[in-house]
């Protein structure tokens, strides 16, 4: 590492940032897409249609805010876009099962 990035990792400026609800919100937040992703290669019946779409608009709304915030935190404004294409593929997910063509030739054969 070079010298200037040492110096720039060891400020205190990046130290008290390490030390804020500016980062570690953002950290423990990523939870949420993270679960998301990994629920996708679970079966599309457990997914609730009403808690896809609060998430959905819950990260919407808090992407606007990462955005609008000063500074910017992007940490958090990626955060919410991951998790908005998450909750989107979980919604896509849930029509095709519960509204698709395959749900009507279930129940034919049923």
């Amino acid at each position: 590492m070079s010298k200037r990035v040492t110096k720039s990792l060891l400020s205190k400026e990046y130290r008290d940032y390490l030390m804020s609800t500016h980062f570690w919100g953002p950290v423990f937040n990523w939870m949420i897409p993270i679960a998301t992703i990994f629920d996708t290669r679970k079966h599309p019946r457990i997914i609730s249609g009403k808690m896809t779409m609060a998430l959905t608009l819950y990260s919407l709304v808090f992407m606007r805010f990462a955005w609008k915030v000063q500074p910017r935190n992007l940490l958090l404004f990626m955060c919410h876009m991951t998790n908005v294409g998450a909750q989107l593929t979980q919604g896509y997910r849930f029509v095709q099962y519960h509204y698709g063509e395959k749900k009507e030739l279930d129940s034919k054969q049923k």
